[in-house]
């Protein structure tokens, strides 16, 4: 599969491309992955950084599973409880994408979540 990242100044600086092209692969769905818990069962309630590394942790395992990759995806859609919070999902992001190759992004502030303790919650869309 043939995968292009375009490029702007201040789409890079927020870790996301403008578009992204594919060319061929498969298209792997991902539903909403959310960590109120990690991997272990301990409660990352309050704890932003934690649930959004557990996030992409868990997504990383999923698409494993799917015979893909983080590095396959292509857009997400990124849900948060606190505005104030942008920046530094942004930065966390940044850490799971390397070399700049970043999925297409939407960044959506809401009222709440599923549970009262979720600050964050990503779905997204692979293809590999």
């Amino acid at each position: 599969m043939k995968k292009t990242c375009l490029s702007a100044p201040y789409q890079t600086s927020r870790s996301y491309s403008p578009a992204v092209i594919t060319e061929g692969g498969r298209t792997i769905w991902l539903s909403g992955h959310i960590a109120p818990q990690d991997e272990d069962g301990k409660s990352l309630a309050g704890d932003f950084d934690g649930q959004v590394r557990c996030v992409f942790r868990k997504l990383g395992a999923t698409l494993e599973e799917a015979g893909a990759a983080l590095s396959d995806i292509v857009t997400m859609t990124v849900f948060i409880t606190d505005p104030r919070l942008n920046t530094r999902f942004v930065e966390l992001r940044g850490e799971f994408f390397p070399g700049g190759n970043y999925p297409a992004s939407t960044l959506v502030t809401v009222a709440a979540l599923n549970r009262p303790e979720m600050m964050v919650e990503v779905n997204a869309v692979a293809v590999c």
